[in-house]
């Protein structure tokens, strides 16, 4: 298959798990606003977990391969940090809705630029420093710090842009000792345990139509988790990366049309100054890789 074929075919796989994406934070919203937040992401955790236990078992190696690494520590911290980083976002949606929690939650690219330097040693250009600040400055008009009662709430979707951030570099620290398959498993196991741990204690009786929702948001969890894995495959990151914005749209559309949500004038503004930004950062972080 050629290159073409291949990056065309990754950017049609991260269009779908976008679109997956939005569909599954909808679901989440749905279930949040009745049940406690934790025994959602919990069971989620426990289809996800079963999912990766799965795969693994079927690759050489089984089990014990998948669960050798080189970089415990990290891998520990990174599946604690997703997990943890998965309740704050759903948090978000149920306290501010898809639309400005996806607004904000946008900004993490940009993050991830400015805490590469710090976290990875890589270098950041000044280039990138301005649309980072340009960025910062979307986000600033999306929350309106300036006008009527600031909500604290407003800062949820911050926070799990900050945490899902850290999450990308250290996902990209342990790629430097370990497989994608090892990643994925200490993934989806640190996630049972940590969300086992919590939401055991706030259990509550499901109704049956609401199992049906929550059986839908687990088998789109681990679809949209193997289409994603499946897109790294076959085309290059920074061919597809871009697509991931598009989450943002389809998650206003579920806002809009399921959830009766309105779009802001300075929400709308504020999106695309912070989308414009992250897509220039991801356009001169290839040009970096390309000279290198």
């Amino acid at each position: 298959m050629s290159r073409e074929q291949n990056t065309t075919l990754g950017i049609w796989l991260m269009v779908a798990v976008t679109l997956v994406f939005a569909i599954q934070d909808g679901i989440s919203t749905h279930l949040a606003g009745t049940y406690n937040v934790f025994m959602i992401i919990m069971i989620r955790y426990w289809f996800f977990a079963t999912f990766v236990i799965t795969v693994a078992s079927r690759k050489a190696g089984g089990i014990r391969n998948a669960a050798r690494t080189n970089a415990p520590k990290a891998q520990v911290f990174r599946g604690l940090l997703l997990a943890l980083e998965i309740l704050v976002a759903v948090k978000g949606f149920v306290v501010l809705g898809l639309v400005e929690s996806h607004a904000v939650f946008a900004v993490y690219p940009l993050l991830i630029a400015a805490l590469s330097g710090p976290v990875l040693g890589e270098r950041v250009g000044w280039r990138r420093w301005v649309a980072i600040g340009i960025g910062f400055i979307g986000v600033l008009v999306i929350l309106e710090p300036g006008f009527g009662v600031f909500r604290l709430g407003a800062l949820i979707p911050f926070l799990a842009a900050l945490m899902f951030a850290l999450y990308g570099l250290v996902t990209r620290y342990v790629g430097r000792y370990d497989s994608s398959a090892v990643s994925f498993f200490w993934t989806g196991i640190m996630g049972l345990i940590v969300t086992t741990a919590v939401g055991v204690l706030h259990w509550q009786p499901m109704v049956g139509t609401d199992w049906i929702w929550m059986l839908l948001l687990c088998v789109t969890s681990a679809s949209s988790h193997y289409m994603l894995i499946r897109a790294y495959e076959v085309a290059e990151a920074s061919a597809i990366q871009p697509f991931a914005y598009l989450q943002l749209v389809f998650a206003s559309i579920i806002g809009i049309v399921v959830f009766h949500e309105t779009l802001r004038p300075n929400v709308a503004i504020g999106a695309a100054i912070v989308v414009c930004a992250g897509l220039f950062t991801l356009w001169r972080a290839r040009v970096v890789a390309e000279r290198r």
